[in-house]
């Protein structure tokens, strides 16, 4: 049952949105990543997020209308090279998924666990997609604390929260592996 050599996490491997092509990708692949994206643990069957498909003229006009300006509101003195770079965020990928974590009030369900569970659909989403061969990246970055990108995406002011972006698109290269921690010093078996 021990079969290491052909366990896809052993070798999951993000892509980082700098290094995608955002060509188009299709339909019934968008549709599958999705669906295992909501293949997740749920306490109480609450479904206690929100998942918007950004693509084509979408990302644009959010790269254009939200970020590239809320981003010269919050940064009056950067320079314009950093100003234009901002202002191609979303564009890097072919579509760029956000989950908004929205926890309802529950008698016996804890809100962390609901935080949880949309953490976990960014992950299955972001595994769904590697597992395809897509290039995928999980990213926050400033935006995903904006209130204006919040809204934007349908989530409400002190209660929701984007529990992250994900960039899919196509890879341009095949990803370095990182360093990663020593096993040993991060798992205590009792």
């Amino acid at each position: 049952m021990n079969n290491m050599k052909n366990n896809f996490y052993l070798t999951r491997r993000s892509v980082t949105a700098k290094n995608m092509d955002s060509k188009p990708i299709n339909k019934e692949d968008l549709e599958t990543i999705l669906s295992a994206g909501i293949r997740v643990p749920d306490h109480g069957a609450l479904s206690p997020w929100r998942i918007i498909v950004m693509q084509g003229e979408t990302l644009k006009e959010i790269d254009k209308k939200i970020i590239s300006s809320e981003y010269k509101k919050n940064n009056p003195n950067k320079k314009e090279e950093e100003i234009n770079m901002e202002s191609f965020r979303l564009q890097r990928a072919s579509v760029v998924i956000a989950v908004i974590s929205t926890p309802i009030n529950h008698r016996t369900i804890p809100k962390w666990e609901m935080h949880l569970s949309a953490g976990a659909v960014c992950m299955n989403i972001l595994s769904s997609a590697q597992s395809m061969g897509f290039a995928a990246q999980w990213l926050t970055e400033w935006y995903a604390y904006n209130a204006k990108m919040l809204t934007h995406l349908g989530g409400e002011l002190g209660k929701d929260k984007v529990a992250g972006f994900i960039y899919i698109g196509y890879k341009k290269e095949e990803p370095r592996e990182r360093k990663r921690p020593e096993i040993s010093k991060i798992i205590k078996y009792l």
